[in-house]
């Protein structure tokens, strides 16, 4: 596996499992075999409703904790919640972990990442990040923090490059992990003729082309899945490289336009849901 170092000198792998969308079922099995087939990153958040899961497929694993990365996201809810990152390691079965983020920029946000920067200072976290913060809201974090995340996890593919947003992050050495780094399930990204071109040299997929253009980017890359063939694919792409010139004709895919789009009134409801736990 190949990892990255973060601003804090911690180390990360550039490849990991995602959860998102995943039932506690599916994500103990993904995160179990993923494991198994060399994966050490697995990303899940309060609000998939499946840490437990999570847990236990480490366990199932065989893999020692000390080897996963793990990462998980705290729910604007849980943001005042004195007790929130001590009940998260509870429903991952862990004393500490690898990344903890603020999950989006409602509610009482700043008292979320207080939460975040305590724990890293207790050690009940190694990296802290933030996840959805964009434009307006890292630049008015950048006046409130104490501790600069080691992440950001936003929306990133070859269709949003997030170059104005990755301007801010040079400036700080702050790492993206993207999500959609696929496209969601929209075919046209995967369809593009480049990325079957290219797949054509090296023996790859399209979907493998853009998951090392992530990689080549210098993003940590998070693909989901309850497919075991595809959890081995989308970690099967670190034994090529593209060259420059190709990572040039990909730039020129970029259109500037995401898929997801957040409102105002998501963010006002984000803050009053509270997930419901998996027992």
């Amino acid at each position: 596996m190949v990892n990255i170092i973060l601003n804090n000198k911690f180390e990360c792998p550039v490849v990991g499992i995602g959860t998102f969308m995943l039932s506690p079922a599916d994500a103990e099995n993904s995160v179990r075999e993923a494991l198994k087939m060399g994966y050490r990153l697995v990303d899940t958040a309060n609000a998939y409703v499946n840490e437990r899961a999570v847990g236990r497929g480490i366990k199932e694993s065989g893999v020692d904790r000390k080897e996963v990365f793990l990462s998980t996201k705290l729910w604007p809810s849980e943001y005042k919640n004195e007790n929130a990152v001590d009940e998260t390691l509870e429903r991952l079965g862990v004393d500490y972990v690898d990344l903890l983020y603020i999950h989006q920029p409602a509610g009482n946000w700043l008292a979320g990442y207080r939460q975040l920067e305590k724990a890293y200072k207790d050690g009940k976290v190694k990296s802290i990040g933030i996840s959805n913060f964009e434009g307006k809201y890292i630049e008015k974090l950048q006046t409130k923090w104490d501790v600069v995340p080691q992440f950001i996890q936003v929306e990133a593919h070859p269709y949003f490059t997030q170059a104005e947003l990755r301007k801010t992050l040079d400036k700080y050495d702050i790492k993206l992990m993207s999500w959609y780094p696929l496209g969601h399930g929209d075919k046209s990204l995967i369809e593009e003729p480049l990325f079957a071109e290219l797949g054509k040299k090296y023996g790859k997929t399209s979907a493998q082309i853009i998951l090392r253009w992530h990689t080549q980017m210098g993003f940590v890359v998070i693909p989901g899945s309850m497919n075991v063939d595809h959890i081995k694919d989308n970690l099967n792409i670190l034994d090529f490289k593209l060259m420059c010139d190709e990572m040039a004709e990909i730039a020129k895919l970029d259109k500037n336009e995401r898929y997801y789009h957040r409102t105002d009134a998501q963010l006002v409801q984000f803050a009053a849901w509270k997930p419901e736990f998996e027992r």
